[in-house]
């Protein structure tokens, strides 16, 4: 069994680096080269980056801010946001972003995935996909940073991606994001069970025990973090921080192969 990935899942919205709640509410965090800067001397293994503006405004990524971050990053890096093209995609990988997220752009042009991984590998391409329950209780996916629903199946739209080529799915639970409350692991099993390719469980970290959770029951590969890894405490200032090596060993020990 491969070792279970902790990921800290940064937010940026426009130069300045924000975590939301529900993909509503936003807090400042503060400068994201700042913040990498700590990962680094935290000796976090990856690191992912994800524009929440870029799409719903239409926008390219802001390439300077990546640039910047890149620089600063001494482990693997992901982004994603406003990526919409081969082009895009390659001017990315060139500032020494490892891989490239898709959410929206995803959903308009599909082949894209397929693009970028006949040219960089299978490995350099995550596929986003964002969860909301509808007033029925049934998983519904949304895009343009939630604002949008979109009419495909779950599983469908997951086994899609992965024959298109995508690597790995990130799951975002959009009733989670941010509340501390635990990950959604009843939907991170529907995938999990649909796809043979890692799938990357998000929204809703407060505990350690919430990333066993989402391992043991959940089945995720990996664990991304937001709130749990910028604030103190639920409702609490502003932290940079990531959890210890032996606090993860022991709660993810029966998961990780050292």
């Amino acid at each position: 069994m491969l070792r279970t990935r902790v990921i800290p899942c940064l937010l940026l919205r426009n130069e300045s680096l924000v975590k939301t709640v529900q993909f509503g509410k936003f807090t400042y965090i503060g400068d994201p080269c700042n913040t990498v800067r700590i990962f680094n001397e935290l000796e976090v293994d990856e690191l992912m980056f994800l524009d929440i503006t870029a799409s719903s405004e239409k926008r390219a990524p802001n390439i300077k801010v990546l640039s910047d971050i890149a620089n600063e990053c001494f482990m693997p890096l992901s982004y994603g946001g406003g990526v919409k093209s081969l082009e895009m995609a390659k001017r990315i990988f060139e500032i020494g972003v490892e891989k490239i997220v898709l959410n929206t752009h995803a959903i308009e042009n599909p082949e894209l995935i397929t693009e970028i991984a006949n040219i960089y590998g299978s490995q350099s391409v995550v596929v986003s996909i964002d969860v909301k329950k509808n007033i029925f209780g049934n998983y519904t996916i949304r895009s343009n940073a939630g604002k949008r629903s979109q009419y495909l199946g779950l599983v469908e739209w997951a086994k899609r991606v992965e024959l298109l080529g995508a690597g790995e799915i990130l799951l975002t639970s959009i009733d989670r994001e941010g509340t501390w409350a635990g990950y959604d692991n009843v939907l991170t099993r529907i995938i999990a069970d649909s796809v043979i390719i890692p799938v990357v469980a998000n929204g809703g970290a407060g505990t350690v025990s919430h990333l066993q959770e989402a391992v043991a029951i959940g089945g995720a590969s990996a664990v991304a973090l937001g709130s749990m890894v910028t604030f103190q405490k639920k409702e609490m200032g502003v932290l940079v921080s990531f959890p210890g090596e032996s606090e993860l060993k022991s709660a993810l020990h029966n998961y990780i192969k050292y």
